[in-house]
């Protein structure tokens, strides 16, 4: 018996026509719509799949996909997923703690405001809004109401994040006090104590097609928007911009900037640490 070979996919032998029925798949069906990122990048991730599925028939592919729900969303998250740790950065994180959140808890209590809204967009497998909600319950700051949102457009990845269970491998720049005061060991995984997982609301968001942002005093969405073209990373931009307290604090990754007009309504206050601040300027959205 003839052993089947099983194609070794990548990006570049992805065809146009393959490439375009993979995007009308996801947009008729999770209402994701691949047009808006960046062609290479999307190419390779698609082929990604496809050879962890042992696709060796394209057409037959497309077809699974229409009864399979279960291999569309793995699909989608191979697309949408971005690698993620606790305290990722760590420097970033030492900023959040030691000056962003603190200034955000006076400028809410000054305002009498007795809630707060942190936001991780594109929040993977759940080590960004976990780490941040370590850092809300250090602050103790009893006397405000401080929500930790977390969004992802794969439902499945957001269902991983839900249990609080992760591999040592994701604790890497967790300090070991930390660990023994918010994780406990099960099984070789590391789990988070009730306190810290009920701080943090998972929530279906696609920053893309969604037409409500929801009001945050601070955004983090790093290592997202390098998958989108620039004029969508500006549109994504000018919406947080719309729905940020004035003084509210942006965060992006590393190697990601602001672009274009929406500069205007932002000022860069850690550049290193991509940490910029909403100005007093309303956001001129207007053409962008």
């Amino acid at each position: 018996m003839t052993e089947l070979t099983v194609p070794t996919w990548t990006g570049d032998d992805l065809s146009d026509a393959e490439f375009a029925a993979i995007t009308k798949c996801l947009r008729d069906r999770r209402q994701f719509d691949l047009e808006q990122y960046k062609d290479r990048c999307v190419r390779r991730r698609i082929a990604k799949r496809l050879r962890l599925a042992q696709v060796t028939d394209f057409s037959a592919y497309l077809s699974r996909l229409d009864t399979d729900l279960d291999e569309l969303d793995a699909l989608l998250a191979t697309i949408s997923i971005h690698v993620s740790q606790f305290f990722r950065n760590p420097d970033t994180f030492r900023i959040l703690e030691q000056s962003i959140l603190p200034d955000l808890c006076r400028r809410a209590r000054a305002a009498g405001r007795s809630r707060l809204t942190l936001w991780s967009a594109g929040c993977a497998s759940g080590e960004e809004p976990y780490s941040l909600a370590m850092l809300v319950d250090d602050l103790g700051d009893a006397d405000l109401d401080i929500r930790v949102l977390a969004t992802d457009i794969s439902e499945p990845i957001l269902e991983s994040a839900r249990t609080g269970a992760f591999d040592a491998t994701r604790l890497r720049e967790v300090p070991v006090q930390a660990i023994d005061k918010y994780f406990r060991v099960d099984n070789d995984r590391y789990q988070l104590i009730d306190r810290i997982r009920d701080r943090v609301e998972f929530r279906r968001h696609n920053i893309v097609t969604d037409t409500l942002y929801p009001a945050a005093d601070l955004i983090l969405c790093r290592n997202v928007l390098i998958y989108f073209t620039r004029s969508e990373q500006e549109r994504i931009l000018s919406r947080f911009a719309e729905v940020m307290q004035e003084n509210g604090a942006l965060v992006l990754g590393r190697s990601e900037t602001m672009i274009g007009r929406i500069r205007s309504c932002f000022h860069s206050e850690f550049p290193v640490e991509r940490i910029y601040r909403r100005t007093a300027q309303p956001a001129a959205t207007t053409g962008l």
